[in-house]
């Protein structure tokens, strides 16, 4: 495993570039966030105005036709302290994320980012936002996961560890020479289907000092 390599792509991800067409729009909208700039060592500060970046964001989806009028709530199917799922299809799950767990509405861009880079096989597409209650919403596509049996939370440990990751405390995770942390591995966000892994809900944050070192 090149660990330089790798960091060095997660810095170009998270800088606003990349080939895959699913980060496209959750690019240029944490690039919108950061005013155009570029991310890197220097723009470590986080954007702790939330109510601020949510009227930019709101903004944002007016003027690029990316405001979703509707959701049927018909289709929902479940509710977690951070985000609202509805089924679209057998395939597909449309989720609402208000970015409760963030101190930044950008932050939650980059955890979307870096959970398609880690775990593309339930990567996550950007479809716009939804307003609510005074409340705005990341509407976010994503492939639906049927469990066919109980996840060993030994084997997601096991699978972490492999990958670099130390186990810290509970469900949390470390990556101490890429700077990641993923937190919330429990198995309602880790789901097991024959025999396989799949991520569906993952909590990644950056430490600035060693992510961009």
């Amino acid at each position: 495993m090149n660990l330089e390599l790798i960091k060095y792509e997660l810095q170009y991800l998270i800088s606003g570039e990349s080939s895959a067409s699913y980060d496209a729009l959750i690019q240029a909208v944490a690039r919108h966030l950061r005013g155009g700039k570029r991310a890197g060592p220097m723009a470590k500060e986080k954007h702790q105005n939330k109510p601020k970046e949510a009227k930019r964001l709101l903004e944002f989806a007016k003027q690029n036709d990316l405001l979703i009028d509707h959701i049927n709530q018909e289709d929902f199917i479940s509710a977690g302290a951070e985000q609202r799922v509805y089924i679209k299809d057998g395939e597909r799950v449309i989720k609402l994320n208000d970015a409760i767990y963030y101190a930044s509405w950008e932050d939650y861009f980059h955890n979307l980012l870096l959970h398609n880079y880690f775990f593309s096989d339930t990567a996550y597409s950007l479809l716009g936002f939804y307003w609510s209650e005074n409340i705005l919403y990341a509407v976010v596509e994503q492939t639906y996961i049927k469990a066919d049996g109980l996840t060993d939370l030994e084997m997601v440990k096991n699978f972490m560890a492999a990958n670099g990751f130390a186990n810290t405390r509970g469900h949390d995770y470390h990556h101490p020479n890429l700077g990641i942390i993923l937190e919330d591995l429990h198995d309602e966000n880790v789901l097991t289907n024959e025999g396989i892994l799949y991520f569906i809900d993952t909590v990644f944050f950056i430490i600035p000092e060693v992510f961009w070192k």
